[in-house]
């Protein structure tokens, strides 16, 4: 197999280096060009012909967020991976670079100590997300499953029960998912929908405020003891968990920093795991585009408690990594496109408070 093809573009000639050398460890991947601005960068892809792009988001000439508009007029698949500075003002560039076409995103190195130690940072972050871009992946960890027998391993069922929660888990090409699916939530939504999307601290807080702007509900960042709410949207905050913890009819937010799990932190599981105990099988999970399996032990949990999961198809998705773990272990009831997530969810939640006042109504 040849090898994955990068052209890393930054106005730092340290940082070229930097990342040229981490990616130099790496067997199945070459760097096979560098860029000191955008504006080069376009003009170089047809003759170098790169399978990614690392992009700097601030830069002279044609900065980030430009770069990725002129790239997506003529490459509209080609993978792009921003680099931002961990500020507010590289928080935003890099939400805005998302939201035109960039894949995904990784924060430049700070505090490290020593150039190889930020050498190794960097390799270890982003050599993962160019494989997954690619869809490539260490042969150890490829699993030939036949989606066709795993899907068919949770039959559909007639829907009857009363959905009272709904947990996202998202990570890769996350906040163009979920600038299509928040948006697109009814305005009296009945029911809390709970978020984690694998993001630093800052980053989170500011993709909370972007989709409150742009939605019908309302979108916060979740904080320790915050009351949970239907028609509320709750984004785990960056650089800790997110779970479920109160009983009856008070349900609150619990912040809390325990290790990272699937080296995540945020982790999806947690937040599924405490889901399916509190809710039962009136909650509803959504697993959208991510890479790695977070999130599939807590839909486990889900599936287990009764309650209900669903996937992003493969098609629609940036990287099928984490829906694919769930659709593969048999536990989404529906895979379905992007765009017919929110309608889903939507229906489901209607659907469930329908058929609970229709059994009062008629005395069951």
């Amino acid at each position: 197999m040849s090898r994955i093809r990068v052209m890393v573009v930054d106005d730092s000639a340290m940082l070229r280096r930097l990342i040229t050398d981490a990616l130099s460890g790496a067997d199945d991947i070459e760097v096979v060009g560098v860029a000191p601005n955008g504006q080069i960068a376009v003009s170089q892809i047809d003759e170098l012909r790169p399978d990614v792009i690392t992009l700097d988001v601030e830069m002279p000439v044609m900065d980030g967020l430009q770069t990725v508009r002129e790239i997506r007029k003529r490459h509209t698949r080609l993978p792009v991976i921003m680099f931002s500075t961990l500020t507010e003002e590289g928080g935003w560039a890099t939400l805005d670079a998302l939201s035109h076409g960039a894949s995904d995103y990784l924060t430049k190195p700070s505090g490290t100590g020593s150039l190889a130690a930020s050498i190794a940072v960097v390799r270890g972050e982003l050599v993962p997300k160019i494989r997954a871009l690619c869809h490539r992946a260490p042969a150890a960890t490829i699993r030939p499953t036949p989606i066709r027998e795993a899907m068919s391993a949770r039959p559909k069922r007639t829907q009857t029960t009363k959905i009272e929660a709904v947990v996202i888990g998202v990570s890769t090409g996350g906040p163009r998912a979920l600038a299509e699916v928040i948006p697109a939530l009814p305005a009296d939504l009945a029911v809390p929908v709970l978020v984690v999307q694998h993001m630093p601290a800052m980053f989170t807080r500011l993709l909370a405020e972007r989709l409150d702007a742009s939605s019908k509900v309302t979108v916060v960042e979740g904080s320790d003891g915050m009351a949970i709410q239907a028609g509320t949207v709750y984004v785990a905050p960056g650089g800790s968990h997110m779970d479920i913890a109160g009983r009856l009819a008070r349900h609150t937010i619990r912040i809390f920093e325990d290790p990272p799990e699937n080296s995540c932190r945020p982790s999806v599981d947690p937040l599924f795991r405490s889901a399916a105990a509190v809710y039962r099988k009136h909650v509803l999970a959504v697993m959208l585009t991510g890479m790695g399996s977070d999130g599939l032990g807590g839909s486990k949990a889900i599936a287990a408690a009764e309650g209900q999961v669903i996937a992003q198809d493969e098609a629609t998705s940036v990287v099928w990594g984490m829906p694919g773990e769930v659709t593969r272990a048999g536990l989404a009831e529906a895979v379905l496109p992007l765009d017919r997530i929110a309608g889903e969810i939507s229906r489901r939640v209607a659907f469930g408070r329908t058929a609970a006042t229709d059994r009062v109504q008629g005395g069951i």
